[in-house]
């Protein structure tokens, strides 16, 4: 008698198990489902918020393509910093009105961890100030801004939650610095105007001084033999702690659409004397005066 029952008892167990082995499997049909949806809804958010901040930038900023750059414009300014601007602009170089960059690198999310790659997506305005930056690595996007005199931090873990949202004053200021800072890529917005002043130093450095919106900055900027800025340095708080000595060291200078620009970009801090970088971008395209 058992050995007529035991093959009814092994098709039933059979049976079960492919029962369990079906909704399992329709429960992680249904679980990446559901992540991917999610996943898809949080990006596509981030594109909309990042495309929005772009327009509105853009929307804010003033054509002044037809201004054109000469060589009496350098009259009275420190010898390094006239010697830069022979190198990198030619007469009759027009004034650049907005950019957009992308860019690969290394970035630390914080000092005392490893380098993580990191993909960028950035958008100036020149006249009047402003920026919109998108980082993407593996496991965090950020979006970086200054708009409408208003600076921004906001960081979402894999797309979807937003781990930091940060602004005010010192975020106003920090992010204006690195819009200034970024300046070399659009050497133009370096020209004396109203609001930005060069002061002499030495033979190879001159102090540059902005203000905007009651914003005062000052870089001490360094220039190597062949007059190309190599090192921009100044006071920006180091999130919401206290300032710190922010350096911005810049190098591979090459020509694109006839300006001269450096295509390695690397930010860090100088603190107790020792210099801890974080940040190490390569740029991969640049665009002048284009439209979105």
């Amino acid at each position: 008698m058992e050995t007529t029952r035991s093959p009814l008892k092994v098709k039933g167990a059979q049976s079960n198990g492919s029962k369990q082995l079906l909704a399992l499997m329709k429960w992680a049909l249904w679980t990446a489902t559901l992540l991917f949806v999610t996943f898809f809804a949080g990006s596509l958010n981030l594109y909309l918020r990042f495309s929005g901040e772009v327009a509105g930038l853009m929307a804010n900023s003033v054509d002044i393509s037809a201004q054109k750059f000469s060589y009496q414009q350098l009259k009275g300014l420190p010898e390094p910093v006239q010697l830069y601007f022979r190198h990198v602009l030619s007469p009759g170089q027009s004034y650049i009105s907005s950019v957009h960059l992308t860019h690969s690198g290394l970035f630390k999310s914080d000092l005392k961890k490893g380098w993580m790659t990191i993909s960028g997506d950035e958008y100036f305005s020149a006249k009047r100030p402003g920026f919109v930056w998108k980082g993407k690595t593996a496991m965090f996007t950020a979006r970086d801004m200054f708009i409408n005199g208003k600076g921004r931090l906001v960081v979402s873990l894999f797309s979807l939650f937003k781990i930091q949202d940060s602004y005010g004053e010192k975020y106003n200021r920090g992010e204006l610095m690195r819009w200034l800072g970024e300046s070399v890529c659009f050497p133009t917005n370096l020209l004396p105007s109203q609001n930005l002043k060069w002061f002499p130093i030495g033979a190879h450095s001159a102090r540059l001084e902005y203000n905007y919106l009651g914003i005062s900055i000052n870089y001490m900027v360094i220039f190597n033999s062949r007059h190309e800025i190599v090192e921009m340095s100044a006071m920006r708080s180091m999130g919401e702690g206290p300032r710190q000595k922010w350096v911005n060291r810049l190098s591979d200078y090459e020509l694109h659409d006839g300006i001269r620009i450096p295509t390695v970009l690397e930010a860090g801090w100088q603190i107790n004397g020792r210099y801890y970088p974080y940040a190490r971008f390569t740029i991969k395209e640049i665009d002048y005066n284009t439209s979105i």
